[in-house]
């Protein structure tokens, strides 16, 4: 490769990271604040709509992904998510129209279908060597933006919902402007595999990686149940204002963020230890059943800071080992099906997480989710040397 393409490959990977970091922004903003706030206070929806809201906009997500790693593998990646980031502008713009529940769950499904390409075109990127450290600075910035968005959004709805949402949407006109200064021209080498031993392939590294998948599918199950409920939780159940939750969302971002790539340099150098991802989930759940107690703001903000730690000491490893079962030179396909299954937890979760709010309470589902991350980190612990050290 020569300088000027080593150049170009830095650059653009660059702007690539800062498209990345907008899109997750306003995801962040959009899911964990804008939809469970602006649906159950302006429109008065109930926790299940809201929640298949959300399952919408990651059932788009997801089911698109296969069809976009194909695509990548064959098309340019600047095509691709300059189409999809136009596509997910008209998801952000249609909200403001959405006062009924089915074209709320509409506009939360276009959104949904243009956040695919980005992530996905990222992760093509990482070199083979120091897997978990790359992980970990891919997940710092896309952590970064996903926890920034509701921060700033929560604090910005408590005095203009208009000025909120006008944000969100010059944010996202900016990403689809970013997205015309990529460089031009296909993903070389990867796209004259034929698509049936693509997935020839790819059935043998499923196959090898089988007792991974009831984990992959349970912790974005577990993760995804808490999003329709999450900011009224704050406010009803721990009697915290916008600002006060905005501060608990920092504390675990900064802790995930400040961790993701010390944890990801560590994991490379214990070459991605299972113990990791049991510590991690196990932590987690803890946290969960602590913050379902409802205690004082300062305990939570602990708790918060820990679930952060423990984000973060998962993430590197998990996604790092993912990547060992994607086929060279497959990367589009490979990363598209392997999200895909990850998506299936995300799809369903929210659902389940606003119908258990709706018969059980808000309380029910921090306990269920806790639940399932302690199972998650005891069946890890259980696994021998097949596919996880």
């Amino acid at each position: 490769m020569s300088i000027r393409q080593k150049h170009w490959m830095g650059a653009d990977m660059r702007l690539l990271s800062f498209i990345l970091f907008i899109v997750e922004f306003v995801r962040g903003a959009v899911l964990a604040s804008l939809l469970p706030i602006y649906g159950a206070k302006t429109l008065g929806l109930s926790p299940d709509v809201i929640g298949v809201a959300i399952s919408a906009h990651y059932i788009t997500d997801t089911l698109l992904k296969i069809a976009i790693g194909y695509l990548l593998d064959r098309f340019s990646p600047r095509l691709i998510v300059q189409s999809s980031l136009i596509i997910a502008l008209a998801g952000v713009y249609a909200l403001q129209f959405a006062d009924l529940p089915w074209m709320f769950i509409g506009a939360a499904a276009i959104y949904g279908i243009g956040m695919s390409p980005i992530w996905i075109v990222c992760l093509t990127k990482v070199s083979e060597e120091h897997r978990a450290t790359q992980m970990g600075y891919l997940y710092t910035i896309w952590l970064f933006g996903l926890g920034s968005g509701p921060i700033l959004c929560n604090i910005l709805l408590d005095y203009s919902s208009d000025l909120t949402y006008l944000l969100l949407i010059l944010l996202s006109v900016l990403a689809v402007v970013l997205s015309f200064f990529m460089r031009k021209g296909q993903m070389a080498s990867i796209q004259r595999i034929p698509f049936r031993e693509q997935l020839s392939a790819l059935k043998d590294r499923i196959g090898a990686m089988r007792k991974l998948l009831p984990g992959m599918i349970l912790q974005t199950t577990g993760a995804s149940m808490l999003i329709p409920i999450l900011p009224t939780f704050a406010s009803e159940e721990l009697g915290m204002s916008g600002a006060q939750y905005s501060i608990l969302l920092t504390a675990g971002g900064v802790f995930a963020v400040g961790g993701m790539i010390p944890m990801g340099k560590l994991s490379d150098r214990f070459g991605g230890s299972r113990l990791f991802l049991v510590l991690g989930f196990v932590s987690f759940a803890a946290g969960l059943y602590l913050l379902a107690w409802g205690l004082s703001f300062w305990y939570c903000l602990v708790i918060a800071a820990a679930l952060g730690l423990s984000y973060a000491a998962i993430l590197p490893t998990w996604n790092a080992m993912l990547a060992t079962y994607v086929p060279p030179k497959q990367e589009g396909i490979g990363w598209g099906l392997l999200s895909t299954f990850e998506g299936i937890g995300v799809m369903i979760g929210p659902v389940i997480g606003g119908v258990i709010a709706l018969w059980g309470g808000e309380t029910s589902v921090f306990w269920t989710s806790a639940i399932l991350f302690g199972l998650i980190g005891l069946y890890y612990s259980t696994l021998k040397q097949s596919g996880v050290h």
